[in-house]
């Protein structure tokens, strides 16, 4: 074919087009589609993101737990304090989850907490400090042994 066939053929084929449809369904068909897409807009998509968002603010609390954090409690009420203002405290919750306590080991011996039935964390964890003159004392043993060395 010469192009300038090619020309006519378009331009006939341009004039030739089917009529346009807003959807492809008609009649009792599309307005049982369209029933159909409501139901979903109002009542299923609503549940699924409400369960997307519980799910997703739950992270950090489920991080925290699988890394035996020692201030798990506060990571769970963090992320409960997060639902009520909408999200906004979530990354805070996700960084506290995922840092590792600095003077928690200082305190109480251990960089990890125990949580409800699992086995102590092995190691020489000392066991917590109630009276403020027994830690006194361990402290200043702990100084004279590193002025020893």
């Amino acid at each position: 074919m010469k192009p300038k066939n090619l020309g006519y053929l378009a331009s006939i084929a341009l004039f030739a087009a089917f009529p346009a449809r807003a959807s492809m369904f008609s009649g009792d068909a599309l307005d049982t589609v369209a029933d159909v897409m409501a139901w979903i807009v109002l009542f299923i998509a609503p549940v699924i993101g409400i369960g997307v968002f519980l799910m997703v603010h739950i992270l950090p609390e489920k991080v925290a737990e699988k890394r035996k954090h020692p201030q798990l409690s506060a990571i769970k009420t963090l992320c409960i304090l997060s639902l009520v203002f909408g999200g906004l405290l979530w990354p805070i919750a996700w960084l506290w989850a995922y840092t590792k306590p600095v003077m928690h080991k200082l305190a109480y011996g251990t960089d990890v907490a125990e949580h409800g039935e699992e086995a102590a964390p092995t190691g020489e964890a000392e066991p917590r400090i109630v009276d403020s003159k027994l830690a006194r004392a361990r402290v200043d043993e702990r100084e004279r042994r590193s002025a020893e060395v």
